[in-house]
């Protein structure tokens, strides 16, 4: 799962070259509800009938889908496919962080606060405040201001993917919903907004060659429909934070992809702190309890 979230940043970067963002996120969308539903249909099963739940999960594909996968497409603009790779693995901290604050499903311990606060020395250094100060040839290019606000939308989609993972855990998991109708359910209400908003995001020019038309498919059909049935099941057997884990190789296999493939480069600083954002990971990964109260995860079948 991670190996394929990992390569998704590839696709999405190439898939950029004939689409705009937004007909990025849309198309993967689209295409990952198809799959997932060809194989809810195929598998007899039923969707949830409770109003609470149909609400609960356009929530959860607004803003665990639709949001985040146009925040990376639009970062991928002006950031490499690495780079966003890199801030992908902040997830982790997100999610220990709202599972706790917001959620109150899990309790952190001092070696998790210890690990968050690593992670985010991770992220400041992955955006380097000293490169902000650019030549005045960069300034006059805007350049560096698109950069960093492309890093703080891969920021702001881990922050959503952190959200959702502790949404799911609180009002979701606890319901017993198989893992390939929780991941459908995502995904198509995911779908569904993008549809919605189509006026507004899908628009621009296509120019559509074989490598933009095979990324779109391995992006929607694998790397959006298959990854997140994997996802689901993961995370109703194992819980959020977990979960969330898939992110140790997903850099890994972003940065390495992004290098062999399209010749990206790597200032210093963002592999640098991208080993501190994934030590803090590996801090924040320690066994926590659970909140009072809150439920023990549904294992999918």
């Amino acid at each position: 799962m991670g190996t394929v979230w990992g390569a998704s940043f590839l696709f999405m970067k190439v898939a950029l070259e004939g689409v705009s963002f937004g007909q990025v996120s849309w198309t993967r969308l689209v295409l990952g509800a198809v799959a997932l539903g060809l194989i809810v249909a195929w598998r007899r099963l039923p969707l949830p009938r409770e109003r609470v739940v149909w609400l609960h999960f356009a929530v959860v594909g607004v803003v665990g889908s639709a949001i985040p996968y146009s925040l990376f497409a639009w970062a991928e603009q002006h950031v490499t496919s690495g780079v966003a790779s890199i801030y992908n693995a902040t997830t982790p901290i997100m999610t220990a962080l709202l599972a706790t604050l917001a959620f109150r499903v899990e309790r952190l311990g001092r070696r998790q606060l210890a690990g968050i606060a690593l992670g985010i020395a991770g992220v400041v250094v992955i955006i380097g405040p000293w490169r902000l100060t650019p030549t005045a040839e960069a300034a006059a290019s805007g350049q560096p201001l698109l950069e960093l606000a492309g890093q703080l939308a891969c920021l702001g989609a881990a922050l959503c993917y952190g959200i959702t993972f502790g949404y799911l855990r609180r009002f979701l998991t606890h319901r017993g919903i198989p893992g390939v109708v929780t991941a459908f359910m995502q995904i198509g209400m995911g779908a569904a907004a993008m549809i919605l908003a189509t006026p507004f995001l899908a628009t621009g020019p296509i120019a559509l060659d074989l490598p933009v038309i095979l990324s779109l498919l391995a992006l929607g059909v694998v790397g959006t429909g298959l990854a997140y049935l994997w996802n689901m099941n993961v995370l109703l057997a194992w819980g959020p934070t977990a979960t969330s884990t898939v992110t140790y190789i997903t850099p890994v296999v972003g940065v390495a992809l992004g290098i062999l493939v399209l010749g990206e480069t790597l200032h210093w600083n963002e592999p640098a702190g991208a080993v501190l954002v994934l030590l803090g990971v590996l801090l924040a990964q320690g066994r926590r309890r659970a909140a009072r109260g809150s439920a023990a995860p549904t294992v999918a079948r």
